[in-house]
């Protein structure tokens, strides 16, 4: 069994889906209603990840700037057939529906995509027979029409790649062992067998990986007896809600399976902050064919993750890791004069289109931390989950001095702090901290707000956690303005994991 990192991808990175080409792995996951959508890792090794762009980096490929939170860019499946790479997906929200984008190098450019027409459903999957003919395989979530809302299983369909439409009727082809939302299905082709892996059970803390085979890409489909195959539900695992995963070969020869997990904090496994996150577990195949899952992990990277950006040379925007709420960060933000530029328009974290710029947190224990200059608006420090749940520090010039009021926002309750300091730029920080286990039952993190260093007020990170939220995505920490013109010096970020699977 090889020694890999888990989370392989921390942070907000739910739902990936990786292959392997000429000795390099690819990973893509889903982002909702961030841009840009769906990040593209490289690796030699399974071990270290690469971010080397993004599939849809320009916004009239997925169209989500009007998505409902917890809509827009779903699971992708990433593969790669005849020279070119393929992400296909489906934008839930969006008049993109499900798409097809290709490129033959995964860094970019991709495509603007190609949508498949009669084709309602998520998280489909893309698979070609002997004979080149292209499949999708997709959870029949009905998200139009009069079933809008029903489920019909695992279906699948032939499809036209180049004109973007479906070539028969949806079939059904295998729905698990019974737990609900069949979903997440992917289809490989090993020794003598088709193999459909699917997710069921729901992606909270009852999601389970079950299988199937049969002798074609059409089935039909029997599932083991033992179904499901993976799960963490009901066990005490530091890894909950594992499922949602794909097969791929490892360097050595054997084979791995990379899914999506979350990581509660304390013995209740109550409250995850950081939400679903990229993991990866080792795969073994039986005498008569099957594969055998071992459990997933927790062994997070040692050391500490540092991300400075000072503004000086205009060029920190270019770095893949930035986010903007349905925009892209450029069109949200610009570097003037060594400054990060964020122009507001009399709204805030409540607004469905922040002016917000971030990057998910990426660790349980972390600080962050900005010089911010209020002189010509309103701006500062926040982590957002959803326009419902965020919190995080914000400076204004009034009657002469900088007043800073932190606060916590969640469901629409808000809490401020406030205090004043001398007129000018202000330091805004951060501290994210686990609790020690022996306080931490039912506890997530613990959430210090500073200004200049003064702490201005503690919060309980439950609030701002994967369950509490019931959100798809992650905490996203970074800057915003909602009036007048706020200007950061620099970004300045380092995280850490302490506890369970590591040494301290």
């Amino acid at each position: 069994m090889a020694h890999r990192p888990n989370p392989l991808i921390p942070g907000f990175h739910p739902d990936p889906s990786v292959v392997l080409v000429d000795g390099v792995y690819y990973l893509v996951t889903s982002t909702f209603e961030y841009l840009p959508g769906l990040p593209v890792y490289r690796s030699t090794d399974l071990v270290d990840w690469e971010p080397i762009g993004h599939v849809a980096d320009r916004p009239e490929q997925v169209e989500v700037s009007s998505v409902a939170t917890g809509a827009g860019v779903f699971a992708p499946t990433l593969r790669y057939h005849n020279g070119l790479f393929h992400v296909i997906v489906t934008v839930v929200g969006s008049p993109r529906g499900c798409v097809v984008y290709t490129a033959t190098d995964p860094a970019g450019p991709w495509s603007d995509g190609v949508t498949i027409n009669g084709l309602d459903g998520i998280d489909p999957d893309l698979v070609w027979d002997d004979d080149g003919t292209a499949y999708v395989t997709y959870s029949g979530l009905r998200l139009t029409g009069e079933d809008a809302g029903r489920h019909y299983g695992i279906e699948q369909v032939r499809v036209d790649l180049a004109d973007g439409r479906t070539l028969e009727s949806p079939r059904p082809l295998w729905s698990g062992s019974g737990l609900r939302f069949p979903e997440a299905p992917h289809l490989y082709r090993h020794g003598d067998h088709w193999y459909l892996v699917i997710a069921e059970g729901g992606t909270e803390r009852g999601h389970a990986v079950s299988v199937a085979r049969g002798p074609s890409v059409t089935g039909p489909f029997t599932g083991h007896p033992a179904n499901p195959l993976l799960t963490a539900s009901g066990s005490p695992r530091y890894v909950q809600n594992t499922g949602h995963a794909d097969l791929v070969e490892t360097p050595d020869g054997g084979w791995a399976l990379v899914l999506l997990g979350v990581r509660p904090i304390g013995e209740a496994q109550a409250f995850s902050p950081l939400g679903r996150e990229t993991f990866i577990t080792d795969v073994t195949w039986t005498e008569d064919g099957w594969p055998v899952f071992a459990s997933v992990d927790l062994a997070p990277r040692a050391g500490i993750e540092s991300a400075d950006f000072s503004f000086e040379d205009g060029t920190a925007l270019d770095d893949p890791g930035w986010l903007a709420v349905r925009a892209t960060p450029r069109s949200m933000a610009e570097v003037i004069d060594g400054h990060l530029v964020l122009r507001g328009r009399e709204t805030g974290l409540d607004a469905p289109r922040p002016v917000f710029v971030g990057r998910r947190q990426r660790h349980l224990n972390a600080d962050v931390a900005t010089r911010a200059d209020a002189s010509d608006g309103v701006g500062g420090l926040a982590a957002r989950y959803d326009e419902h749940h965020h919190f995080g520090l914000e400076a204004k010039t009034e009657d002469g001095a900088t007043v800073v009021t932190a606060w916590g926002s969640v469901a629409g309750l808000r809490q401020e702090w406030r205090r004043s300091f001398p007129a000018g730029p202000v330091e805004l920080g951060m501290e994210l901290r686990t609790p020690a286990e022996a306080a931490s039952t039912v506890r997530a993190d613990r959430i210090r707000l500073t200004a200049d260093g003064t702490p201005l007020a503690e919060l309980d990170g439950r609030y701002w956690t994967a369950e509490t939220c019931a959100s798809f995505t992650g905490r996203v920490v970074g800057l915003y303005a909602s009036e007048g013109t706020a200007r950061f010096a620099d970004f300045r970020c380092a995280g850490w994991e302490t506890g369970p699977g590591t040494d301290q």
